[in-house]
C-alpha cells in the first residue's frame, strides 16, 4: 500500500489554488477597490441617510455602483500612480 502524495499546489486561505504571479496586476486592484468602496460608501450612506430601516439595501446599492466604477478606474490609473510614486520615492 502506498502513502497518499501530498498536495503540492499552493492554496489560498479559501482553499483555491493560488493564481500565477502575473495576475497580481488585476487581483490587487480588485481587492483594493472592493474594500475602499465598501468603507467609503458605508460612511457616505450613513452620513446621508442615517442608520434606520432600509439602510442595508441602500448601502449595498450605493456600494455596488461605486465598485463597478472604481475597479476599472483603478486598472487604468494604477500604472500612472506607480510612476508618480516612483518619481517621489527612492527604490528599495
Amino acid at each position: 500500500m502506498t502513502s497518499p502524495t501530498p498536495d503540492l499546489v499552493p492554496r489560498s486561505p479559501l482553499g483555491f489554488a493560488k493564481l500565477p504571479a502575473r495576475y497580481a496586476t488585476v487581483v490587487m486592484p480588485f481587492f483594493l477597490s472592493f474594500l475602499m468602496t465598501c468603507v467609503v460608501s458605508l460612511i457616505s450612506t450613513l452620513r446621508g441617510a442615517g442608520f434606520e430601516a432600509g439602510f442595508f439595501p441602500l448601502w449595498i446599492g450605493s456600494w455596488a455602483l461605486s465598485w463597478v466604477v472604481a475597479f476599472p478606474t483603478l486598472l487604468l490609473v494604477l500604472p500612472l500612480v506607480r510612476r508618480a510614486t516612483a518619481a517621489f520615492v527612492l527604490p528599495p
